[in-house]
């Protein structure tokens, strides 16, 4: 058997684990080519491993350079427990770069240049993909090759200067209190109120709500555990308002109590899936005569931080709340809600407007500035 790798293309899922045949496609195997080992499944989340299966027989059909190379990589991102939609983002991103680059005319990854990067952005903009989009599959190819790099298969030439995609920054938009109190007048299911007013009042995300069980949530202490966050798996402790809390104890009393999580959909075994719940937001907001807003599921997350900052809540707080890994995540919303900004631009237009400003009190100011500054110079010169 020297020599020769295993192949996770010929497995075989068994209860405990998987089995793994070693068997080169170019030979025949023999008795002692039969080489069979088990990973326990602990070690590997069973929807992340069904999610290798899966994309390693798409991987087999296809003809792409570096095939091998994606397969090895595509474990690798296994191993390293991620969720079954990280899987399917890599392998497509890292199959439309391979796809291109064998068009191009080329056969193995070791010839991979940075050029063929921004071939590869290039051809996507031309199809008409959003940036957004190209921006996420960026990262992906980025991670693919970072691994080949360290592999020793793909020249590190491929990162001298890294590829930046200008994007409009979007200020995340919160619902004006108006419509939230137009919106939250029509709701009149029991389980969809507590479903948005959770949301409304935790900053929870949507995925995290679905996922939540009835042994997560602390009625008497007001609170919430999160033990994985859905975006970054970043888990946190949120907490109850009065109304949401009130929302939540109406729903307790009516719900199955047979059932493991908190909000699911009747007539159905699993929890409610993201369709629905965005098809109920998007009921009442058309009930609230709001459709033309543009207002999502999201947006009440929005709110929650946008009030809560109206309300004086320091940026670090809201961090956690929200389970922001980087501080400079949540410092957009202060952007919406940065009161002193506010105060001192209606402090300065009022002087404007009043016919208070004279000419000498910005040379005044501009001298002042010039001053501090040489200052400055003077001190640290």
């Amino acid at each position: 058997m020297t020599g020769r790798g295993l192949n996770l293309r010929q497995a075989s899922f068994l209860s405990d684990g998987f089995e793994v045949y070693s068997i080169d496609p170019l030979d025949t195997p023999s008795a002692e080519d039969h080489i069979v080992f088990t990973i326990p499944s602990e070690s590997y989340p069973d929807s992340s491993l069904r999610a290798l299966h899966r994309i390693l027989k798409r991987l087999e059909r296809m003809e792409l350079p570096g095939k091998d190379h994606l397969e090895s990589y595509l474990r690798h991102v296994t191993r390293r427990n991620r969720r079954p939609g990280t899987l399917n983002s890599n392998f497509t991103s890292a199959t439309l770069f391979l796809e291109l680059i064998g068009h191009n005319g080329k056969a193995s990854l070791e010839e991979v240049t940075r050029a063929d990067v921004e071939t590869f952005i290039e051809h996507e903009q031309d199809r008409g993909i959003k940036i957004t989009t190209i921006r996420t599959r960026l990262v992906c190819i980025h991670a693919f090759l970072r691994f080949m790099v360290e592999e020793g298969v793909v020249s590190p030439e491929v990162f001298g200067r890294r590829i930046r995609l200008q994007l409009p920054e979007r200020l995340p938009r919160a619902m004006d209190p108006d419509d939230l109190r137009a919106f939250l007048g029509v709701i009149d299911q029991t389980q969809d109120r507590a479903m948005i007013l959770v949301l409304l009042r935790t900053g929870m995300r949507i995925g995290e709500l679905l996922g939540t069980k009835v042994r997560d949530i602390h009625l008497k202490e007001r609170r919430i555990e999160i033990y994985e966050g859905e975006k970054n798996r970043l888990g946190r402790v949120v907490y109850l308002s009065e109304d949401a809390l009130g929302a939540l104890e109406a729903w307790m009393r009516k719900r199955n109590p047979c059932r493991e999580h908190l909000i699911y959909s009747t007539g159905t075994k699993g929890t409610m899936t993201y369709a629905t719940a965005r098809n109920r937001f998007r009921l009442y907001i058309e009930r609230a005569g709001l459709s033309h807003k543009g207002y999502t599921i999201h947006t009440l997350r929005h709110t929650f931080a946008t009030e809560l900052l109206n309300a004086g809540m320091r940026l670090e707080c809201l961090q956690v709340l929200l389970g922001h890994r980087s501080i400079e995540e949540t410092r957009r919303y202060a952007q919406l809600t940065d009161k002193t900004r506010e105060e001192e631009y209606f402090k300065a237009i009022a002087k404007i407007e009043r016919g208070a400003i004279r000419a000498d009190d910005r040379y005044d100011h501009e001298l002042a500035a010039i001053l501090e500054a040489q200052e400055h110079v003077t001190q640290h010169g």
